[in-house]
């Protein structure tokens, strides 16, 4: 295993650091939480967005605090819920008079965590509700949920709530747009590698170097099948088909869609995914109407890529349009 890494139990924690020593002027680090958060935050004009879900995902979540965007992170190691008391010590401090939104991926552990949390915040009175996101269509049920399992839409859910906040919109309406959007969006991936944590330092899973994991998950979870490695046209087909039809998306529908990298895919590999991925949508008279390239939601140094689609509508579209600022990016 070749990382860059001190003490493999210290990884988030010397993460956690550097972001914060990198934002010092947006960003506050409660070392005993790993709690990122705004530096203005808690806005008693808004309702707090906080996400947690484990480590190895990044830029999600820790690198998405900011403005329009969240409030707070706190996530525990890698590829492991946080504790609900780091969940609950975060809802506190950002606590505002709106109140507090948490978001989460459908993992086990991490509904556990928040929900916990939720009950320990409403012991306190802070007024608090939770939203869960399912967007991966690969699998109904995984080593890490009962359901689906929440991926790279993630983002989403995040920009619509966390822009919705910034208007000042009620618990009640955030929490509500996150599941609208979370009901039209959708998301499969496929690895050509596995990846390593650093306290692991082996890798999760096997794969020969002709093989790829159709569907797989952002823990390394299994997918829908192993197959052999094939062309870029022949991937995309295996990974958009699902998506397509499972909301379904049909023709005459405005989308958004992002080819999300897991880590260790270059950039242009990504945008030839893309080209490929929106010529097939618009073969099927689906438009792209919003385009999404990039690293949103990794799994450590995973090559391998995903795609995800959001069906569209004038509220969703003008949400994903506003201004948002996050760590050491504007966007």
């Amino acid at each position: 295993m070749k990382k860059f890494v001190n003490d493999p139990q210290q990884f988030v924690p010397e993460m956690l650091k550097g972001i914060a020593l990198a934002n010092p002027d947006t960003i506050t680090y409660v070392p005993e939480y790993n709690l990122i958060m705004r530096s203005d935050a808690p806005n008693d004009n808004k309702v707090s967005i906080v996400q947690g879900s484990g480590s190895g995902h990044e830029p999600a979540h820790v690198m998405v605090v900011g403005k329009g965007m969240l409030d707070a992170a706190c996530p525990g190691d890698v590829f492991a819920a946080p504790p609900s008391d780091y969940v609950y010590e975060t809802a506190k401090r950002v606590n505002s008079k709106k109140g507090v939104l948490l978001l989460v991926n459908n993992y086990t552990g991490d509904k556990m965590a928040f929900e916990m949390a939720q009950e320990m915040a409403a012991a306190d009175d802070i007024e608090c509700d939770t939203l869960f996101i399912d967007d991966d269509v690969a699998v109904q049920d995984s080593l890490y949920t009962v359901g689906r399992r929440g991926v790279a839409g993630n983002f989403f859910v995040i920009k619509a709530c966390g822009a919705l906040a910034e208007e000042g919109a009620s618990l009640a309406e955030v929490k509500a747009i996150g599941e609208k959007v979370n009901s039209v969006t959708r998301t499969m991936g496929v690895a050509l590698t596995a990846c390593t944590p650093p306290a692991k330092g082996s890798p999760l899973f096997e794969l020969g170097d002709d093989e790829i994991e159709l569907g797989v998950g952002i823990h390394g979870e299994p997918g829908r099948r192993r197959a052999k490695l094939v062309s870029a046209n022949e991937i995309v087909d295996e990974v958009l088909t699902p998506v397509v039809s499972d909301l379904p998306f049909s023709s005459g529908d405005r989308v958004a869609l992002m080819v999300n990298g897991l880590g260790g895919t270059p950039i242009s590999e990504l945008y030839l995914l893309f080209g490929i991925a929106a010529e097939k949508l618009a073969d099927q008279g689906i438009t792209v109407a919003r385009s999404y390239v990039g690293e949103y939601c990794t799994s450590l140094e995973m090559a391998g890529a995903s795609i995800t689609l959001v069906k569209l509508d004038d509220e969703i579209e003008r949400l994903l349009e506003a201004p948002a600022e996050i760590v050491n990016r504007i966007f």
